[in-house]
């Protein structure tokens, strides 16, 4: 018997449970800090165009634009601030750029606009923390 009989008569393997409700929870969680960040920086004067942008194998989380201005902004939430602000690493930072970058080009609207990268920190019971340009 070759082996791709054999592993086509196995039944799939199911997900573990809490994986399937960590996932589900996570996701929920994220979505909700996405938009609680954006409500931020709307009340900042930033206008939100867009949620969860996929380009070159990264996602955007808020695209927003000030002025002459596109801003790719990564939503963080941690339990401290601090530990938020920080968990931007300089590959992901790297990446952003490159998505950022590969956005401008793909949409007319967006030509001519600068980019810049921001992060907005979240924390449960704290005010959100805008860091621009990193």
């Amino acid at each position: 018997m070759r082996p791709s009989r054999v592993r086509a008569a196995l039944p799939p393997r199911p997900k573990a449970a809490w994986r399937q409700a960590l996932g589900g929870q996570a996701f929920r969680e994220g979505h909700g800090a996405e938009w609680l960040a954006a409500a931020f920086l709307m009340l900042k004067g930033y206008q939100v165009l867009g949620f969860r942008l996929k380009t070159r194998g990264v996602e955007i989380d808020i695209l927003a634009r000030q002025g002459k201005t596109a801003v790719v902004v990564e939503v963080k939430r941690r339990a401290t601030i601090e530990a938020a602000l920080n968990a931007v690493d300089p590959r992901q930072l790297e990446r952003l750029r490159a998505a950022g970058a590969a956005l401008l080009r793909q949409r007319p609207s967006l030509a001519g606009l600068a980019l810049r990268i921001d992060t907005v920190a979240l924390a449960p019971g704290r005010v959100p923390r805008h860091r621009r340009n990193l």
